[in-house]
């Protein structure tokens, strides 16, 4: 059976712990076997692609890592705890 998390594609998450704490975004992908979740613009990695016909040079290319689901609360929850005044004093 399948997991179930407190999060799916498309939601508006924000991070509250780890080293992108206070980063916001997107999910994108979640990957359930890793209990990982992809969000837009939070942690950031370089890809080194080979040559190819899109990447006739190859290239670096940056590209989201995952961040891990615990440490993920949905943006709406999080508006509406005690954390929105405390997370800009952390971060």
């Amino acid at each position: 059976m399948a997991q179930k998390f407190h999060v799916k594609r498309n939601d508006q998450v924000v991070v509250i712990a780890g080293s992108h704490k206070g980063k916001e975004g997107k999910i994108l992908e979640v990957v359930a076997t890793s209990q990982r979740a992809r969000v837009e613009g939070v942690a950031m990695m370089k890809r080194h692609m080979k040559k190819s016909s899109e990447h006739p040079q190859g290239a670096i290319v940056e590209r989201e890592g995952t961040v891990h689901i615990s440490n993920l609360m949905l943006k709406s929850v999080f508006d509406a705890s005690k954390r929105k005044k405390a997370a800009p004093a952390a971060a």
